[in-house]
């Protein structure tokens, strides 16, 4: 499955991370080498995309330097030494200013790294920049930031996805090979899916969130975004702290394709694409199941009494004492989580719980689902309203509709690249069961390929 080459594109387009460390092991390549190659991808396409927010060159440079140091020296922190990374903007980061997309935090610089980036820099990674967020990673599209819109690489004038908007764009137009992200409703595998690239969602708590700005306690997931399969599951291993368990099962797959229309409207030509990618992954384990959408207005009504309850309580004194700093969309999302009551978030904890355990009889006859990642390709910037098929529906409803399902249960997800719709990429996303994220990146390495 391919992707032809986006109208921006920098030096790690298509080039994964193996074969990068294997050219640093032999000594063809320096980590100074492609720390320079990203940040003059990033001088020359940044400037389009708004993908990065802060880069600070001498910085990545003495990482890089101190990395081929190492290497000289006969030290190899593992296969992340010495390549370049971007991380998303509501991750800490004790030497690049760090303003969780908002005004209330211009020029802020936090005292230490996140959990996350602390991990990545023990196992030799260079932090290159910070890539922009959706103003406190509230919201979907992108487009709404303290440094303005990130752009798809596909195309300009369109919105990346978001929040970890751009982690993918700054991935998807090869400034870097690889990028954190955070997902609380689809905010990896969203612009993941919209700017061609691979993003995994692990199960909850996977991954430590200290140092990662809250959005929803109960819904937050750090993951990675990369070129393909195998660089996820890299930069997987090191944020959980393990390598990734081989995993043994000599039954044959069960694989459910989730009814078409369940979560929502899909566009035809979506539809067809990504289903067609199913079936030639999956062949004869890829059956269609209806068991989801009796499930998913509940998911959905549940997750965001959740979301807004949670979201408010971080927020409740800038609401209170400087709400004008907040960019007018986000402010507003606030009021409206402002008027969630107490037992509204009883009762969704409550609800969550319910459908976690519906889940796990889910999976007890698959092994993974599927679905369309994202309904629909990229929208132009600022766009609200979209038709599809006989329906208006609202842009940011639609691009989460199929993934926020799955931070509220906590499961394991991944959006893999699996073609275009009028020139804009879209998105297969395989839903794991709790826990088997080993398992969903190793049957998804050996069964999907990117050309």
């Amino acid at each position: 499955m391919s992707l032809a080459k986006p109208a921006h594109a920098g030096y790690f387009f298509g080039q994964p991370v193996t074969a990068l460390a294997g050219r640093l092991r032999e000594g063809s390549l320096t980590s100074v080498e492609l720390t320079q190659a990203a940040l003059d991808s990033i001088e020359r396409l940044n400037p389009i995309l708004n993908a990065f927010v802060q880069v600070d060159a001498p910085v990545a440079l003495a990482q890089a330097r101190k990395a081929d140091e190492l290497l000289a020296q006969g030290v190899d922190l593992g296969p992340l030494h010495g390549i370049p990374v971007a991380v998303k903007d509501n991750i800490d980061t004790c030497d690049y200013v760090t303003t969780y997309g908002s005004a209330h935090f211009d020029g802020f610089k936090p005292e230490r790294d996140a959990l996350c980036v602390q991990r990545l820099r023990e196992a030799g990674a260079v932090i290159v920049g910070k890539t922009l967020t959706h103003e406190f990673a509230y919201g979907p599209t992108g487009d709404r930031s303290f440094q303005g819109a990130a752009r798809n690489p596909w195309d300009a004038r369109c919105i990346t996805g978001g929040s970890s908007a751009g982690s993918a764009a700054a991935v998807a137009s090869g400034m870097v090979p690889l990028a954190l992200g955070t997902d609380t409703g689809g905010s990896i595998r969203i612009p993941a899916a919209l700017c061609g690239v691979v993003g995994f969602k692990p199960s909850f708590a996977a991954v430590p969130l200290e140092g990662v700005f809250p959005l929803s306690s109960s819904l937050d997931h750090v993951g990675p975004i990369a070129n393909c399969v195998e660089d996820a599951r890299l930069l997987f291993e090191v944020l959980v702290g393990r390598a990734c368990a081989p995993v043994h099962n000599p039954r044959p797959l069960r694989v459910g394709w989730i009814t078409s229309g369940s979560f929502g409207p899909v566009d035809t030509e979506v539809d067809r694409q990504v289903y067609q990618a199913a079936q030639q992954m999956f062949g004869e384990a890829l059956q269609d199941t209806a068991q989801l959408q009796p499930l998913a207005a509940d998911m959905k009504d549940t997750l965001l009494v959740l979301q807004r309850a949670e979201a408010f309580d971080v927020h409740a004194e800038r609401m209170h004492e400087a709400p004008q700093l907040f960019d007018q969309e986000v402010r507003e999302r606030l009021e409206l989580s402002q008027e969630v009551r107490g037992w509204h978030y009883i009762r969704a904890q409550a609800g969550q719980a319910r459908l976690k355990a519906a889940m796990a009889d889910v999976f007890e006859h698959y092994d993974f689902l599927v679905s369309p990642c994202v309904p629909i390709t990229a929208t132009e910037i600022d766009a609200r309203q979209i038709r599809v098929g006989e329906q208006d529906i609202d842009v940011r409803a639609a691009v989460l509709s199929h993934t926020s399902a799955w931070n509220l249960t906590g499961l394991p997800a991944i959006s893999l690249p699996v073609g275009q719709v009028s020139g804009m990429p879209v998105g297969l996303q395989v839903i794991g069961a709790a826990g088997e994220d080993d398992r969903l990146l190793e049957v998804m390495a050996k069964l999907f390929v990117r050309s």
